[in-house]
């Protein structure tokens, strides 16, 4: 299939409500497919919600989390898949059979899981352990990624992937408006959102600052750019426990620019077409065929050092 239009979307989340979340991602679904998308993606955690979980222990973790593919919320996933004949991308925390917990993101057809990702570098709660392999898998004829929020900011899991041949790398968040190191970072205040029907202006310029989709758009466009791939960006807006996100998920295309993008201050799913021919059009396909491994293969794979440490290593 030499075009695919799959649709991405936002929504407001309740913390540890499946049940919710899961009727909300069954409406935007069912919208996506009136509008011809094939695949539909949610934001990180979608089924079960995301910062709430910092607070729990082990026990009330393994609780909330599922089996892959045995749980309730595959099989809920695989009925909404069935009956609007599209394919779902969303996210929810695993365990597996010795109690070990992950972060996880599926992606479920019709006939049940196609694809499972554990996030490489989990941190929201303690109990949580890292995923050890990159995902590729087949999709309506594309080869298809998944990065989960901060392993996408580590530069090499995005090359890694698209070096094992994805084309699409979906890109589930939870992200922005909160406190950092980066210039006009911060939380943005709870009150604008409760009163975003009387006062969208002010809530739409946090949002769009660089508390949020200002600091975003520095860098995910040139993830698609350098890699010559399609950027499936998605994240959740409102309140996600007691912090307040802007949304804003997107479709970038391997020039980098923006195809479509949800702007509503509320749930919304937006679609748009990826055609194959851009794959090969863009620069970075260029890129990524110069590549001269030889020179920095054994500078890339080398055992970890922080880069903090090389650093005062230096100056001594």
């Amino acid at each position: 299939m030499d075009n695919l239009k799959i649709a991405t979307a936002q929504f407001e989340n309740k913390s540890g409500d499946k049940n919710y979340n899961l009727s909300v991602i069954e409406k935007l679904a069912a919208t996506a497919a009136a509008d011809g998308a094939l695949v539909v993606t949610f934001h990180e955690c979608s089924i079960t919600g995301y910062t709430f979980a910092q607070k729990l222990s082990k026990t009330q973790m393994l609780d909330l989390a599922e089996h892959i593919p045995d749980g309730p919320s595959i099989k809920r996933l695989t009925q909404i898949a069935g009956k609007y004949n599209i394919t779902i991308l969303a996210g929810l925390f695993e365990k597996d059979e010795n109690d070990q917990l992950f972060k996880a993101y599926v992606c479920v057809g019709p006939d049940g899981l196609i694809a499972k990702y554990r996030k490489l570098h989990p941190f929201i709660n303690p109990h949580l352990n890292a995923g050890t392999e990159y995902c590729v898998f087949d999709l309506q004829g594309w080869k298809c990624g998944i990065l989960i929020c901060y392993d996408n900011n580590i530069i090499e899991n995005v090359r890694a992937t698209r070096l094992l041949g994805a084309e699409i790398i979906f890109m589930p968040h939870v992200t922005m408006c909160t406190p950092s190191t980066r210039p006009g970072a911060g939380f943005v205040d709870p009150k604008l959102w409760e009163n975003r029907k009387n006062d969208p202006d002010s809530l739409r310029m946090e949002f769009d600052g660089l508390k949020g989709r200002q600091w975003l758009m520095k860098w995910l466009p040139a993830r698609a750019y350098d890699n010559a791939i399609y950027c499936v960006f998605s994240n959740p807006i409102g309140m996600d426990d007691d912090q307040l996100k802007n949304g804003c998920s997107m479709i970038i295309d391997p020039f980098g620019d923006v195809l479509s993008e949800c702007r509503a201050l509320g749930d919304q799913v937006v679609t748009a077409v990826l055609t194959r021919e851009k794959l090969q059009q863009a620069g970075g396909f260029r890129y990524l065929n110069a590549r001269r491994p030889e020179l920095y293969k054994n500078i890339i794979g080398k055992a970890h050092q922080s880069f903090q440490q090389v650093v005062w290593q230096k100056k001594k």
